[in-house]
C-alpha cells in the first residue's frame, strides 16, 4: 500500500498486524501518510457544548448522563437558543472553527429537532462549521438536518461489534450503523470514532477500526477518545490503558483513513504534554478546545496554547470553499 492509497477492504488481521508493528516503524508510517494528506503542523479545533444534559435512557457504561448511572448529575432542559449562540461566539473568539452541540437523548423528537435546527442556523451564520450529536436518527430527520445546513453529525461506534454488548445493552451496534447510513444518505459529513480503555482487547480496537475504515466513505472526522472514568458508572475503576496503546491506535487510524481528521478527543485533561505530542506525531490533527466537554473536564485553553507554541503547531482556519461543497460528509466526550 502506498501512502496515497485509500482502501475500504481492510481485514481485522491486517489491522491487528499494524497495531503489532514496532512502535517507531508504526509512527514513521503514520507520519508519512499524514504528511501526504495534511499540513503536519496545523490542527483543526472544535468546541463542544452540552445543549441538553442528563436523564438519557441509554445504559452506556461510560456515561455520566445515563439515567441508569448514579453519578449525581442534575438533569437540565434544552438550553435556550440565545445561550447556545453566545457560547458559540465565545468559542469562535477563542479560535474554534467548529461548534459541536450534544444532547442526551436516545433519539430526538421532531419538536426537539425544530429547536436544534434554529441553533444550527444561528451557529452557521456566525461563520462556524456546525456539528450535533443527538442519538439515533431516522432518515427523514437526517434529511431535515441536511436541509438546515448541518455540516457534521457525530455518532460514535464506541467499540467493536464483539465487545459492544459489554458496554451498552439498550441499543445495538447495528442501530449505530443505521444512523450513520441515514446521515450519509442525507449528504451530511460524518464524525464517528470510538472510546479506548473500557476493557477491550487490542483485537477489539482493530475490529472497531475495521468498521470505520471499511465504510463506503470514510468518516471526515474520527474522534479517538480515552475513557474518562466517572464515579457512579460501571466502568469507573477500569484498568488504565497503556498510553503507547492509545498512540498506536491513533497511528493506525491515520493509516487506514488517510484523508480523515483524526481527533484527539476525550481524556486529554489526563494526558501529559509528551503523550499529546506523540499523538500529533502519530497523525492526530484535531482537538476539542475549551475547558469542558459535555459534562467532564477538558484541557485548559491556556495550557493548549502554550503546548501548541512549544510544538510549533497552529490552529487551522475554516475553509469556506470546502465547507460549502456538496456531498456526504464528543460520544464519549461525556
Amino acid at each position: 500500500m502506498t501512502i496515497n492509497e485509500t482502501r475500504h477492504d481492510w481485514s481485522i488481521n491486517e489491522i491487528a498486524a499494524l497495531l503489532d508493528q514496532p512502535f517507531n516503524d508504526l509512527l514513521f508510517r503514520a507520519q508519512s501518510v499524514h504528511r501526504a494528506h495534511f499540513d503536519p503542523n496545523r490542527v483543526q479545533v472544535s468546541t463542544l457544548l452540552s445543549i441538553k444534559t442528563g436523564a438519557c435512557p441509554e445504559d452506556c457504561g461510560y456515561c455520566s448522563q445515563s439515567a441508569t448511572n448514579d453519578t449525581g448529575l442534575e438533569r437540565e432542559r434544552l438550553l435556550p437558543v440565545e445561550e447556545v449562540l453566545e457560547a458559540a461566539q465565545a468559542a469562535k473568539d477563542n479560535g474554534s472553527t467548529r461548534f459541536c452541540m450534544g444532547a442526551a437523548w436516545r433519539n430526538p423528537t421532531d419538536r426537539n429537532l425544530d429547536q436544534v435546527i434554529e441553533m444550527i442556523e444561528g451557529v452557521s451564520n456566525l461563520g462556524m462549521e456546525t456539528c450535533v450529536t443527538l442519538g439515533m436518527l431516522t432518515d427523514s430527520q437526517a434529511l431535515r438536518l441536511a436541509a438546515a445546513g448541518l455540516d457534521y453529525y457525530n455518532h460514535n461506534l464506541d467499540t467493536s461489534p464483539e465487545f459492544y454488548g459489554q458496554v451498552i445493552t439498550t441499543r445495538t451496534f447495528q442501530d449505530r450503523l443505521e444512523t450513520l447510513d441515514h446521515v450519509r444518505r442525507a449528504g451530511i459529513r460524518m464524525c464517528s470514532g470510538g472510546i479506548l480503555g473500557m476493557g477491550e482487547s487490542r483485537r477489539d480496537r482493530a475490529s472497531m477500526l475495521s468498521q470505520l475504515a471499511n465504510l463506503p466513505r470514510h468518516p471526515e472526522s474520527v474522534p479517538i477518545n480515552l475513557l474518562v472514568q466517572v464515579e457512579g458508572t460501571p466502568l469507573f475503576g477500569a484498568d488504565a490503558l497503556d498510553p503507547f496503546e492509545f498512540v498506536r491506535t491513533i497511528a493506525v487510524a491515520r493509516i487506514l483513513m488517510p484523508g480523515s481528521y483524526v481527533r484527539l478527543s476525550a481524556g486529554r485533561s489526563d494526558m501529559s504534554d509528551e503523550l499529546q505530542a506523540l499523538c500529533f506525531l502519530a497523525g492526530a490533527n484535531s482537538i476539542f478546545y475549551g475547558e469542558r466537554l459535555l459534562t467532564t473536564p477538558n484541557a485548559e485553553t491556556d495550557h493548549d496554547e502554550r503546548l501548541f507554541e512549544r510544538l510549533g503547531l497552529s490552529f487551522e482556519t475554516v475553509d469556506t470553499a470546502e465547507r460549502s461543497a456538496p456531498g456526504p460528509c464528543t460520544r464519549q466526550a461525556v
